[in-house]
Order: C-alpha cells, then structure tokens, then sequence
C-alpha cells in the first residue's frame, strides 16, 4: 500500500484540488459525476500519513435518530473514521463507505465495537436524520449519520483538509454537491486526526490497516 507523508498545512492549501463534484440521479442508476478533479496521481496514495496531525472538529449535529451528537464528545478514545459526502451521491460516496463497511466486518467483534465510523452530510437540505438513517440502514446501521446546518459542518470538514461547496443546481438542473472525498482516521490515543483515505482506497487497504489505527498504531 503506497503512502506518503505531508504536513496538515500542506493539505489544507491543496484542499481545492481534492474535490468530487456529484450530481444528483435521484433514482437515476446511470447517473456519473459532473466533475471529478483530484490530486496529482503521484501525490493519491491509499494512505497520507501526516507529521502534523488534525485536531478533531468541534462539532455538534443530529443523528439519525434526531438526537444531537457531539463529536468530539462521542469518539473521545476511540479509533475514528470521518467522511464528509451525501446520499444522493452516485459513485464516490456509496462506494467509500461500502469498502469501510466491509472491511470493518472483517475484523473481530471487540474491535468493531471499538470503531467509530461517521458519515457527514454535505447536503443537509435534503439528508435528513431519517433520509441518513435510511441509506445508511443499507451500508451499515452501526455508521453514525450527522446532518445539521452546512455553515457548521463546511468549517469543520475545512478544519481537517477537506473544501466542501453548498449545493447547487448546475445547467442541466441536476443538484451538485462538490466535496473533498478523503476519509480521516482519529487515532485513539490522541484524538487526533493522523491519516486520510482517497477515494481510490480499497476494502483490502481498509481491511489490512483497521487493526493498527483502532489498536492507536500507524498502518
């Protein structure tokens, strides 16, 4: 598994070019991003080691079950997977959290009780608790689904690297959510957000790596 090392400040300013524009299918099977525009293919390593690791988002939102979620609060001393995307999403996002769920299943029952994975809506408008409950149901139910205001949830995706835009329709009348498509690993040691997932990680990359981040080690 190739990985590389950069500093947070590094990642913050290259946050632009890491965006996934999506467009909306609704029930659309054959729907395809409107525009996919990442890093330099030498710099997209399944992996992204950080010397200067991400605090962990100061954050507070609604679960699927309407209750709030304090994420800081809730993950404390837990390995941790964070991803910003949105359901109407039809590529990116769905096949992200497939692999994670997958791979998490592989793993024995303690240390998936251990794990924390948490899907942020980039699209509130319209993923609601119960719209997140429901795609969520059919990944994993254990995910934890948070939508809330988007001022909130783009300042904190902001604050771990990853640019989000509000939605919006583009000239085909089709809603586009433009977002960063890394997936943060928060070590339980520390709290801290020390590796990002691209989209090109796999289920064996996930699989292979779980065990050492929920045992707080660097994969």
């Amino acid at each position: 598994m190739r990985k590389k090392t950069f500093a947070a400040a590094a990642l913050l300013a290259a946050a632009t070019l890491t965006l996934s524009a999506c467009g909306s299918g609704g029930d659309d099977k054959d729907a395809s991003p409107v525009s996919a525009v990442g890093q330099d293919s030498a710099a997209r390593g399944a992996a992204t080691v950080l010397d200067q690791p991400f605090a962990k988002p100061d954050l507070v939102l609604t679960d699927t079950t309407g209750k709030k979620y304090d994420l800081r609060e809730e993950t404390a001393g837990h390995p941790t997977l964070l991803y910003f995307g949105y359901t109407h999403c039809p590529d990116v996002c769905p096949l992200t959290m497939n692999n994670i769920a997958v791979a998490k299943k592989q793993l024995p029952a303690a240390m998936q009780e251990k794990l924390r994975v948490v899907f942020v809506t980039t699209d509130p408008a319209r993923d609601t608790s119960a719209a997140l409950g429901t795609w969520l149901k059919g990944i994993d139910s254990q995910v934890v689904g948070l939508t809330g205001g988007f001022p909130a949830i783009q300042t904190a995706a902001r604050g771990v690297g990853i640019s989000i835009e509000a939605p919006h329709k583009d000239k085909n009348g089709k809603i586009v959510s433009t977002h960063g498509t890394q997936v943060v690993a928060f070590s339980p040691k520390t709290d801290a957000g020390y590796l990002l997932y691209g989209e090109d990680a796999t289920v064996d990359d996930y699989a292979k790596d779980l065990p050492k981040i929920i045992n707080g080690q660097k994969p």
